[in-house]
């Protein structure tokens, strides 16, 4: 089973929420990892048993990025807030480097995540019907 990390800074965790009610069909197909927060709140609110990490700022955004290192997750959705710094932004941006550098598809925004899943229920359609 393929596996999606989904992280969401504060200001982006109802857009990833929003995001993760217009996909949950598809995301139940899914082994899902996130950081504590995000994790926490879309176990609560859609319960797709999403295995948590520790929360990005305590190390959860080192931990996934292990996950990529390692190929144990196959897709990336961080909802970052561009707009307001971060205090572990060193860790963000090894984990979006790691993504480049294992070739890992990284979606930053909501409009490229819902593109990435879209691709990704494609490839699952062609493959159930081949």
């Amino acid at each position: 089973m393929e596996t999606i990390a989904l992280i969401a800074h504060d200001k982006k965790k109802e857009e990833m929420l929003e995001f993760v009610d217009h996909h949950k069909e598809l995301l139940k197909e899914f082994h899902l990892v996130a950081t504590r927060t995000t994790g926490t709140l879309i176990n609560k609110n859609y319960n797709l048993n999403v295995e948590t990490m520790m929360s990005g700022p305590l190390g959860g955004d080192q931990q996934i990025g292990a996950l990529v290192a390692t190929e144990k997750v196959q897709f990336v959705v961080f909802l970052r807030d561009p707009l307001s710094s971060q205090p572990h932004e060193p860790d963000i941006n090894a984990l979006l480097r790691l993504c480049d550098v294992h070739n890992i598809p990284l979606a930053t925004n909501r409009k490229s995540a819902h593109i990435m899943l879209k691709y990704i229920a494609k490839k699952i359609f062609d493959r159930d019907n081949a």
